[in-house]
């Protein structure tokens, strides 16, 4: 196996953002994030579960789509400009790496290609670590998740202790490895194996239970949102959640449309210009975010909206916990209360 010490590893990764963006889990103050080396930070590959997820290497979370401006009284619009600069996100985590093959299937497939995600998308290279020893918050097993192996990845790169164990899984990971063959050792190695982890899910029958139109208005949506703020820390920290909303910034006579992220936790973001509101409450939105991991999302893309990351246990402010509404969603009887 091709192995690096330890010590040599910003050195490699130095050389890398040489010829590429690299991003990776860097610690600020208190915490951690995957962001760009060039922009400062601390590296903290051994951070198991950063605050937020690598996907904003791949869906921005502000990004330009197109300008405008008159001229003589007419009106021109101009795409903005796609990135395609290469980068490579390097000790991404498996449960990260499903998230970004379901972003995959939101802006690549069911007849719309998202142009703006597909440049990055096909200019970047996945760089998965395998975990050694996940976080009590983490159950990425229930969902199908190898911890070790990052199905999709480009290279995967395995904690030996003091050194990094790498297996190419493409052509995109091979060249990384011959980008730092100068600093690879050969070195009889496997890779290890994983704790098991404290906290797992059944997610038998789950989807269809919520199939059933007899749990729509069923009082546990009412119980699980009682606690929730609509601060939207779920959907931010969520691998997987793509919701966006446009807006623009004009001045004088040129300006500009742009895409932010958005979350349906908001009261906004299904308010109607007429002023209709189809989820008034915070019951109706928790409920969406439910039945859009749990149902819709498997309807349409064959995949669970989740893949066990743990991040929404960690940050919600009040606890609200994903294992925990699957387990009252199985015990719930159809149709009646709890």
């Amino acid at each position: 196996m091709k192995t690096i010490a330890k010590t040599e590893i910003k050195k490699a990764l130095e050389t890398l953002n040489q010829q590429a963006v690299v991003w990776a889990p860097v610690k600020i103050d208190d915490t951690a994030q995957y962001a760009p080396l060039n922009e400062g930070g601390e590296l903290a590959l051994d951070w198991v579960s950063t605050r937020l997820s690598p996907k904003g290497a791949l869906f921005p979370q502000t990004e330009k789509l197109y300008k405008f401006r008159t001229e003589q009284g007419e009106l021109k619009v101009e795409a903005a400009p796609v990135n395609d600069k290469p980068q490579i996100i390097v000790g991404i985590r498996g449960c990260d790496v499903k998230a970004i093959a379901a972003l995959d299937q939101v802006f690549y497939t069911k007849g719309y290609l998202d142009l703006n995600y597909q440049s990055l998308r096909e200019n970047t290279t996945i760089v998965s670590l395998g975990c050694n020893e996940p976080l009590e918050t983490c159950f990425c097993t229930s969902f199908g998740v190898n911890p070790q192996e990052a199905e999709g990845s480009d290279l995967v790169m395995y904690d030996l202790g003091d050194s990094y164990g790498f297996k190419p899984q493409t052509e995109k990971g091979e060249k990384v490895l011959s980008q730092i063959s100068s600093l690879l050792q050969e070195k009889a190695a496997e890779p290890p194996k994983t704790k098991d982890l404290s906290l797992k899910v059944d997610l038998t029958g789950v989807t269809e239970k919520i199939q059933d139109l007899a749990m729509w208005d069923h009082p546990l949506w009412e119980k699980i949102s009682q606690r929730c703020l609509g601060c939207g820390t779920c959907t931010y920290v969520c691998p997987f959640c793509h919701c966006f909303d446009i807006q623009g910034k004009t001045r004088g006579e040129k300006g500009f449309r742009y895409r932010c992220w958005d979350s349906c936790m908001y009261n906004d973001y299904t308010l109607m210009a007429g002023g209709h509101q189809p989820r008034p409450s915070q019951k109706e939105r928790v409920r969406q975010r439910f039945m859009r991991k749990l149902r819709y999302f498997v309807e349409r893309y064959g995949t669970y909206q989740c893949s066990g990351c743990g991040r929404c246990l960690q940050h919600c402010p009040v606890g609200i916990d994903i294992v925990e509404a699957i387990e009252k969603i199985k015990l719930a009887e159809a149709g009646k209360g709890e």
